[in-house]
């Protein structure tokens, strides 16, 4: 017989079987769940919430990720790179607005003429903001010098989703060859702390052959990983990609929402201080999602800076909202989401991971 809820809360560890339950908890539990989460946020990060300026740089990618709509394998997009002048204009909007924090994020390249191009676009970047944006990168898995290079010329943070943390299930998720490694994606994680970045992961929730053991391991993962932050949110299919052929498989899309929010509300309570980000895939499935990911312990949110006739050609999963939206546009709406869930904007503003700020005092 299980402990009653309330005891699983008050555990200051929790093991895989308090995870499971709390997974699966409904009614009364579930709101309990996402009560404590509420004021773990609101004691340890506060009712804040950090803008991240997105700005999607490429859908250039070298890699073939059976859930991805920008894989390589699709010829169905035109691919596009952002010209320097198209970013830089993205970061003064950021700039000029207050955000403190602008988000980096491609297909994976790992060639030559990119990796120079990140390097000088930050090193751009530091000095038109006289050092004032902090940036987030998210290119993924690239080596140690590269790595090195990008910190020093001004990126703080790096975002590496693993999307699931068993190796079995990954390879289920990847092509079974050497461009897509589970153990070298770990291994690029690790470097990325030993290079001094704050650094972050996350996972797809609902995804085909995925059981709530597989998440509860997830949570584990991110806890003994000692994450700095975490962005997750549902996996949502696109009719590009092998795993379109599981469609009738899935768990509701309401299902994989609610298991989502779930995960956010657990990995608040976990692990206290660190930045969890309401992710656009929750408003995918719930027109409130991302006001619903704030009150059960999301603290960071990503306005759209990307070129709005860029965004039809970067869909990771379909059905992604706001591509029409210009920045001012999803700024406002953004604003008003976030004070419809009882929360503040941070602006001018870091919003670093007090969690890496407790471990690098």
């Amino acid at each position: 017989m299980p402990e009653p809820i309330e005891k699983i809360l008050e555990h200051s560890r929790f093991i895989k079987s308090d995870l499971v339950y709390l997974l699966n908890t409904g009614g009364k539990e579930r709101l309990e769940l996402f009560t404590k989460a509420k004021e773990t946020k609101a004691t340890f990060v506060g009712k804040k919430v950090y803008f991240r300026g997105l700005i999607e740089y490429s859908n250039y990618c070298k890699k073939n990720c059976y859930y991805c709509g920008i894989r390589a394998g699709n010829s169905r997009y035109v691919r596009y790179r952002m010209t320097d002048s198209e970013v830089l204009e993205a970061v003064d909007y950021a700039h000029a607005n207050n955000y403190a924090s602008i988000v980096i994020q491609s297909g994976e390249q790992t060639n030559k003429a990119f990796v120079n191009k990140i390097e000088s676009l930050l090193k751009r970047i530091h000095l038109q903001t006289e050092g004032k944006v902090h940036v987030t990168l998210s290119l993924g898995e690239q080596s140690r010098e590269t790595y090195q290079r990008w910190f020093d010329a001004g990126a703080h943070r790096y975002l590496l989703r693993i999307e699931v943390s068993n190796p079995a299930l990954y390879l289920k998720l990847h092509p079974n060859n050497p461009g897509h490694d589970y153990h070298r994606r770990l291994d690029s994680l690790k470097t990325l702390r030993n290079v001094g970045y704050q650094v972050g992961t996350g996972v797809m929730i609902g995804l085909p052959f995925q059981t709530i053991d597989d998440l509860a391991d997830d949570l584990i993962f991110f806890r003994e990983f000692d994450i700095d932050m975490a962005g997750m949110g549902p996996y949502i299919e696109h009719a590009d990609t092998p795993l379109y052929q599981y469609r009738d498989k899935l768990l509701p899309l309401k299902e994989r929402f609610d298991l989502s929010l779930k995960m956010v509300a657990i990995l608040r309570i976990m692990m206290k201080n660190i930045n969890i980000a309401a992710t656009t895939a929750m408003q995918t499935i719930d027109p409130q999602g991302r006001e619903k990911a704030l009150m059960v312990g999301a603290n960071v949110i990503m306005p759209n800076l990307t070129p709005v006739k860029y965004r039809q050609d970067y869909l990771l999963y379909e059905n992604k909202p706001c591509l029409d939206e210009e920045a001012e546009e999803c700024k406002s709406c953004l604003e008003a989401r976030i004070h419809m869930a009882g929360d503040t904007i941070g602006y001018g503003e870091w919003g670093d991971s007090g969690h890496f700020l407790e471990r690098n005092p």
